[in-house]
C-alpha cells in the first residue's frame, strides 16, 4: 500500500487546528481526507464509509470522547485499520495512553505532538524507512 494513497479520517475539535492539519496533510500528498470535529461526527462518516478508513489521525482531547477511546470503538467494529493521536499532552500522558492502547490490542501507531510533522508522520507509517 502506498502510503500517500491512505484514506485518512482526521478527527479534530479545534477549527483552526483541523484546517492546518488538513493543509499540512495535502501538502505532504495526502489527498484522501476526511475530516469530523467530534467523535459522534468521526463515527457517523465510518459508518457510512464503503470500506474501513486506513489511518485515523484523532486528536485526543475531544469534547464528547477521548480519542483512545473512539480508537477502540472504531477498531472494535472494524471501521478503522490503524490509528495514530494527535496530542498536545506531555510525554508521559502519552506513552501511558500508547500502553493501555497496547494492552487492549488497539491499532495505535503512535502519536503526533501538533503541529504535525512530515517526518514524523511517516517514521510512523514506516518505521522501516526511518533507518534509510
Amino acid at each position: 500500500m502506498f502510503i500517500y494513497n491512505l484514506r485518512i479520517l482526521l478527527v479534530e475539535d479545534h477549527p483552526f487546528q483541523l484546517r492546518a492539519t488538513l493543509c499540512l496533510l495535502n501538502s505532504y500528498g495526502f489527498t484522501q481526507v476526511t475530516t469530523a470535529d467530534t467523535a459522534e461526527n468521526a463515527l457517523q462518516k465510518m459508518n457510512l464509509a464503503h470500506q474501513p478508513f486506513e489511518l485515523l489521525l484523532c486528536d485526543q482531547c475531544l469534547p464528547d470522547l477521548p480519542g483512545l477511546e473512539l480508537i477502540g470503538i472504531a477498531s472494535l467494529q472494524g471501521l478503522i485499520q490503524q490509528a495514530i493521536l494527535l496530542s498536545s499532552l506531555d510525554c508521559r500522558e502519552l506513552n501511558t495512553l500508547k500502553k493501555s492502547a497496547d494492552e487492549h490490542r488497539l491499532p495505535l501507531l503512535g502519536y503526533l505532538a501538533k503541529p504535525l510533522k512530515k517526518t514524523e508522520l511517516i517514521n510512523l507509517l514506516m518505521p522501516e524507512q526511518s533507518n534509510h
